[in-house]
């Protein structure tokens, strides 16, 4: 999948989200999207599964099956879970076995029969990610795929993205948690003023979270990025 010289916007006052991205994920890859909150990530990851289109430039070789889990899955719909997975592996053509196989794997299963709305955000969560992989996916594409996870579902989501690398799909993902980006091979594309700046993978790279006062914020941050840190992002 490849994003060539595209640029992005809301409407044609807004500010440019995007000018000039040109960028790959290639086959087997894993790539990271690093970024404050409100940099424009989730509308690179939009642009990128397809659900939005370029003001300019365009997207290429993005595979014929996309498996795109929002933020938030919107489950404001009239479908239990097993009616929704059901569908959703129809209009993927999936094998019939896939919807059990996957509520299974993700403890969904006591939950099948209840509606949408009824879930609660980490279930309905659970079900935007089996919709994803019902079908093996050429391109994942992940926006924060950990909100509102239980700790065993947030361990499923690393080991997904290494079978759809395996199996020579591309997985793009957003990760504020750094869960992904220490997974070996992953590169990282940090979204900043609208331009993508790429980096090979890290050769051994952990997430150390600190606390320092308010004031000093800017000076710590400016100092860590100096001596060659990344950062993740800063949270009140």
């Amino acid at each position: 999948m490849r994003l060539e010289d595209v640029w992005f916007r809301y409407g044609r006052r807004a500010d440019w989200v995007l000018r000039g991205a040109a960028v790959a994920a290639e086959p087997g890859s894993t790539v990271v999207l690093l970024g404050r909150n409100g940099v424009g990530k989730s509308t690179l990851l939009q642009l990128a599964a397809g659900v939005l289109r370029p003001v300019r430039g365009r997207v290429t070789d993005r595979p014929a099956v996309v498996g795109w889990v929002p933020e938030r899955f919107p489950a404001g719909q009239p479908f239990t879970a097993r009616q929704y997975l059901a569908r959703a592996a129809a209009v993927r053509r999936a094998p019939a076995h896939a919807v059990a196989a996957w509520a299974e794997r993700l403890g969904l299963t006591p939950y099948l029969d209840t509606r949408l709305a009824a879930l609660s955000k980490g279930t309905a969560q659970k079900v935007g990610l089996a919709q994803a992989v019902l079908a093996p996916p050429g391109l994942l594409v992940l926006d924060e795929p950990w909100e509102g996870l239980d700790a065993g579902a947030r361990v499923l989501v690393p080991e997904i993205v290494a079978e759809v690398t395996a199996a020579g799909g591309a997985v793009l993902v957003s990760d504020h948690r750094g869960e992904i980006a220490a997974l070996p091979g992953a590169t990282r594309w940090t979204l900043a003023d609208g331009e993508i700046h790429a980096s090979g993978p890290a050769a051994d790279t952990v997430v150390v979270e600190i606390g320092v006062e308010r004031a000093a914020a800017g000076e710590t941050v400016a100092r860590l990025r100096a001596e060659g840190h990344t950062i993740l992002g800063v949270r009140g």
